[in-house]
């Protein structure tokens, strides 16, 4: 490895560290999660500097020419180092482009997540090999002997040296045939997410924000385990409605609250679209917990009843400020013991964090 490429790898090594460090930050940095393309991201990091060996203009004096004064400057000034003001550009933030897959990767070890284990036959990511075709070239090992004796056979017959009396075939070079085969994909593991929200009007802008930056990091670490995701959208006050991606992040109702709407809608949803048996289903719903009481019930039934028998995970997000009163967070302990059940608070951007360690630490 020459030179450049030691200081060109030791400075990216420098950079990841730098961006390790900072991860807890940097997942809740609005302009890299609006910059994503092409599974790019711009991370803003401090300037970082290799440490090298740096030479003085000759003549320039200090130690070691001269017998020198006490006083003397060991090196010349600074600039900015004097009074009055100064002239030199200042230190500047770096932006380093990373993929998307490395950072996910850096947050996995971060969080110490486990490889997700996808259900149903569909699962395994696998290719299928079927010889299917015949060539003039190709290994000896693939030699297709019929069809090469067949087409010695046919030189023979055409050029009057076949002889019935003495039925010796003897194939030339031109008269071999090779199997060729072609390799087909078989069915990746397919996922699906449903988000599910709560857009009544107590669920302003800091909420939605939180529920946006959790859920980006959902999508980044599941596309990262399976090669085709689809993602589907539900919201909710007290009825609920499928939307696109847009309107789910920028909708703001009001009204009364039934998580209910939520969990019966995502039903339908999965029985329409969604075979649990090809599918690998993950749901998350975010709220800020101010249920209709008399709507628990009814919501822990479509639950436990409907959805954790067919689902991957169910993931319920509260992104609420209180530590008091009884919100439906409180509802859903009476299932927390179900494996596929997960419950956390998610009070502010520092709580994202644990939150996805939370989720996603199950490797379901």
């Amino acid at each position: 490895m020459s030179q450049i490429e030691q200081d060109s790898s030791r400075y990216h090594e420098i950079v990841r560290g730098k961006i390790r460090k900072n991860l807890r930050k940097y997942i809740t940095h609005s302009e890299m999660i609006g910059r994503q393309g092409k599974d790019l991201v711009s991370i803003p990091v401090p300037q970082v500097d290799l440490p090298r060996f740096t030479f003085g203009k000759a003549g320039s004096g200090g130690v070691g020419q001269g017998e020198g004064d006490p006083g003397d400057p060991l090196s010349p000034a600074q600039p900015g180092d004097g009074p009055g003001a100064g002239e030199s550009p200042g230190r500047h933030i770096l932006e380093a482009e990373i993929s998307l897959d490395e950072l996910v990767q850096m947050l996995a070890e971060e969080l110490e997540l486990p490889r997700i284990k996808p259900k149903g036959k569909k699962s395994i990511q696998s290719e299928i090999t079927r010889y299917t075709d015949i060539r003039r070239v190709g290994p000896e090992s693939l030699r297709h002997f019929k069809r090469t004796y067949r087409e010695a056979l046919k030189r023979q017959l055409a050029s009057g040296l076949y002889d019935p009396d003495n039925p010796v075939i003897i194939p030339y070079r031109e008269d071999r045939r090779y199997r060729s085969y072609k390799t087909k994909p078989l069915p990746d593991a397919n996922a699906v997410i449903i988000y599910m929200m709560d857009v009544s009007g107590s669920m302003g802008e800091r909420e939605k924000r939180l529920v946006r930056y959790t859920a980006f990091w959902i999508d980044a670490w599941l596309k990262k385990n399976y090669k085709s995701v689809q993602r589907r959208y539900i919201v909710h006050d007290a009825a609920a409605g499928e939307v696109d991606e847009d309107t789910f992040y920028r909708l703001r109702q009001g009204g009364g609250t039934k998580i209910s709407s939520a969990l019966q809608l995502c039903h339908e949803v999965v029985q329409a679209n969604f075979k649990p048996d090809d599918w690998n289903i993950y749901l998350f719903q975010f709220s800020d917990g101010d249920n209709f009481s008399s709507d628990n019930e009814r919501s822990l039934a479509i639950l436990t009843e409907r959805l954790l028998p067919v689902a991957n995970l169910y993931c319920y997000g509260q992104v609420d400020e209180r530590s008091y009163g009884e919100t439906f967070i409180n509802t859903l302990k009476r299932v927390e013991s179900s494996e596929n059940v997960v419950m956390t608070h998610i009070r502010n951007d520092d709580a994202i964090f644990d939150a996805l360690k939370c989720f996603l630490g199950k490797g379901r």
